[in-house]
């Protein structure tokens, strides 16, 4: 589990995201916080992974917490969640060490492509070892991606996101038969939501030829996006 501090000065919005993270699978709300003093004891206190930082707190700002935790040789990720728009607070909070940014007001599908993303991100750093560039790119890329589309009528949320975790965890590509398989879906219905995602760009269409007939089409979760991710 990647465990979550969330820090905003509004205790009404700070309750609902972390009511945002608890429903992503794989995180858990280790805590909140209301000012930047509470921050930073909390994150010493609770040893947390990822810290969801306001930039406007009563005490400090956001950048203050940031450079405060680094100067404390303290590695906790930090993503910005903020109404701060300007590009100097922008700039300043990516060199002290934010890995994304990400403005109020959102909706629950951005947060959870950011913390998706994030979680993607730390499976690639866990493995270890080597990396040639395509990795390297990958891994600079990882919080890149962009949250999903309003499902189109007829479309059903948890449908489209029982299809997304199998794609996500897919060892490899999946034919829409493959899909259907793992979720207890039919054919059809894993086939409608596959090219839902595929014109997200969330998933990747590649064509298996056989010996004889038309190519089998197999989907497989984009992970350049890092978006699972």
């Amino acid at each position: 589990m990647i465990d979550v501090l969330v820090v905003d000065d509004d205790v009404r919005v700070a309750g609902v995201n972390a009511a945002y993270v608890a429903k992503v699978a794989g995180f858990r709300v280790a805590g909140q916080a209301h000012s930047g003093a509470e921050a930073l004891r909390m994150a010493e206190e609770l040893a947390v992974d990822l810290v969801l930082l306001d930039h406007y707190l009563p005490d400090h700002t956001g950048l203050d917490v940031v450079r405060a935790l680094r100067e404390g040789g303290h590695q906790t990720d930090v993503i910005m969640v903020t109404a701060a728009r300007d590009v100097a607070t922008v700039q300043a909070a990516m060199r002290h060490g934010a890995l994304q940014y990400l403005v109020k007001p959102f909706t629950f599908t951005g947060l959870r492509a950011k913390l998706e993303a994030y979680a993607g991100l730390r499976r690639t750093l866990d493995g270890g070892g080597e990396a040639e560039q395509a990795e390297v790119d990958r891994i600079f890329g990882a919080l890149s991606a962009t949250p999903e589309p309003e499902l189109p009528k007829g479309h059903s949320a948890g449908t489209a996101d029982l299809v997304r975790r199998a794609m996500m965890t897919a060892d490899g590509p999946l034919s829409a038969q493959e899909l259907a398989d793992r979720t207890g879906l039919s054919r059809q219905t894993a086939q409608r939501y596959l090219k839902l995602l595929e014109r997200a760009g969330r998933v990747r269409l590649t064509l298996k030829y056989g010996d004889t007939g038309r190519p089998e089409h197999r989907y497989e979760w984009a992970r350049s996006s890092l978006s699972g991710d």
